[in-house]
């Protein structure tokens, strides 16, 4: 919520209207794009209380740059009237007729066609409802044609009736009158649709949280982002579509180079074709020329990095354990040697499990290491609901937190988008912090009963799960060894041993909330 200031004379108030999804997203998101162009905007009241918010900023060019970027914005209107009843509405527009014509006359004319628009939040006006709110303006010196499509000036009036659609008031809460000035960028997600895009993966980035993501990284025109978990390249598409030239890497060979099974149901049993790749979702929105490369490469490992390079923004979606697996390259045997050289070319280096609090912490010094300074890393945190405290999430030294959003998967999970700002270098004995809650998510989120201290158990653990959820192993940090087997439906999964090598067998209930596994990563 914005501190409440004095308004000046000299700001106009304009009418930002938003979509009514991701409501938690939508005030960091806003703060991060007028951080971006360098505005200052100030408003009353809660950004996620209604999808309506009257913001005062210095021009009519600030706002139009600030509703064009910002993802959530549906439109954006220059304020004329704003108030609780249609009579008072009525009563401030005339009153701004009389009082300041030149805020509103210069829009009139003879030559100029117009159109009003009526449109009402969660509740349906019938057509003669309409026409009579349009006829209702008649004082308004409107001389010019009517054009419904493409006019010159286009008013708006809009009535709010709350978010309840069980409860409808009579009257409208709020009723908003101004001139049309712009709409948001929404017509991109619909442009990046997954459903029509070459490549994706059972875990394509949605395109809205993709450029949400974006704009939170505060990505421009010439920023160099990174993705150390590129998969199919949903985050590179976004971050390409606002100017970044963009590189990844990923571990996983085969989601490289498009060799996986394809994940659209009708395409089951064919093998991928050449038009499917990374560089193909580039190419398809005319982005080609923005992408830097994408490489098979851990990037956990510091010798994957020459000395100084450093990027303007990370944005990264990490494995959660459950429908991907958390890997690393590395070996439980004993080092070999070296590879001979007649081999490296085709050897595919061993990979070992990795636990979510290690990936997250290497994760957290990546971006300690090779961010610029102001650069931004923004992640997603899986986290249990039940568990979740702010006091919990990753940290490191360098890094500032500046926002933290919820996005709830399951009745028992969600996920929290997190954005870090680097203030400062990194010194020696600087070390990213994160919580053992991390290294339990597997385990927590299909067992039984999940406690609000950290579910059954206080040990950190380390997690590991098999590709698409068929088989997963869970180990803990203090007992290793320890193993559980347990079944979710239709798949096993290895839960756990205890040292002394007791084996324990336990199934997992198969109720609503277990299969809603399928949402989370």
């Amino acid at each position: 919520m914005a501190t409440e200031v004095a308004w000046t004379d000299a700001d106009r108030t304009y009418l930002l209207c938003f979509s009514n999804e991701l409501t938690e997203f939508r005030e960091p998101e806003l703060r991060a794009v007028l951080s971006l162009l360098g505005l200052t905007a100030r408003w009353t009241g809660s950004v996620t209380a209604t999808p309506y918010l009257e913001v005062r900023l210095g021009s009519e060019a600030d706002v139009r740059r600030l509703a064009q970027r910002t993802v959530a914005v549906k439109s954006c209107l220059e304020l004329w009237a704003a108030a609780d009843s249609e009579e008072e509405l009525h009563r401030q527009l005339r009153q701004r007729l009389l009082d300041h014509p030149d805020t509103m006359l210069p829009h009139f004319g003879p030559e100029t066609s117009f159109k009003v628009n009526v449109e009402s939040f969660n509740r349906t006006l019938s057509h003669e409802a309409k026409v009579a709110r349009v006829e209702s303006f008649d004082y308004l010196p409107l001389e010019g044609p009517v054009r419904l499509r493409h006019p010159d000036l286009r008013l708006d009036a809009i009535e709010y009736y709350g978010l309840d659609p069980n409860r409808v008031p009579e009257r409208p809460l709020r009723l908003f009158f101004g001139r049309w000035l712009c709409d948001g960028p929404r017509a991109a997600i619909k442009a990046h649709s997954l459903k029509t895009r070459a490549y994706i993966g059972n875990t394509s980035m949605d395109p809205e949280l993709a450029l949400i993501m974006a704009n939170m990284a505060r990505v421009h025109s010439g920023d160099t982002v990174y993705d150390p978990f590129v998969g199919t390249g949903s985050l590179l598409v976004a971050a390409a579509h606002f100017g970044g030239h963009v590189l990844g890497t990923d571990i996983d060979y085969l989601t490289v180079h498009a060799r996986t099974r394809p994940s659209r149901v009708q395409e089951r049993g064919r093998r991928r074709g050449a038009g499917e790749s990374i560089a193909a979702n580039l190419r398809q929105y005319g982005l080609q020329s923005r992408l830097v490369d994408v490489l098979v490469a851990d990037a956990a490992l510091p010798a994957l990095w020459r000395c100084g390079v450093t990027v303007d923004a990370i944005i990264t979606d990490p494995p959660y354990g459950i429908r991907e697996p958390t890997e690393r390259v590395g070996s439980a045997r004993p080092s070999g040697g070296a590879i001979p050289a007649q081999h490296r070319a085709a050897h595919f280096p061993s990979k070992v499990a990795y636990g979510p609090g290690a990936l997250f912490g290497d994760l957290l010094r990546l971006a300690a290491d090779r961010l610029t300074l102001g650069g931004r890393l923004v992640f997603w945190l899986p986290v249990t609901r039940a568990q979740y405290s702010a006091d919990r999430l990753p940290s490191h030294p360098c890094l500032r937190l500046v926002a933290n959003s919820e996005q709830t998967l399951t009745a028992r999970a969600s996920r929290r988008l997190l954005t870090l700002e680097k203030w400062r270098e990194p010194d020696d004995g600087d070390a990213a912090t994160v919580h053992t809650s991390v290294d339990r998510f597997v385990s927590d989120y299909f067992s039984s009963e999940t406690t609000a201290d950290g579910g059954n158990s206080d040990r950190e653990t380390t997690t590991d799960a098999g590709g698409d959820g068929d088989t997963g192993t869970v180990t803990t940090g203090v007992d290793v060894g320890d193993r559980v087997t347990g079944t979710v439906g239709d798949r096993t999964g290895a839960v756990g041993t205890s040292e002394d090598g007791d084996s324990v067998q336990g199934e997992v209930a198969a109720n609503e909330k277990a299969k809603e596994r399928v949402l989370v990563r």
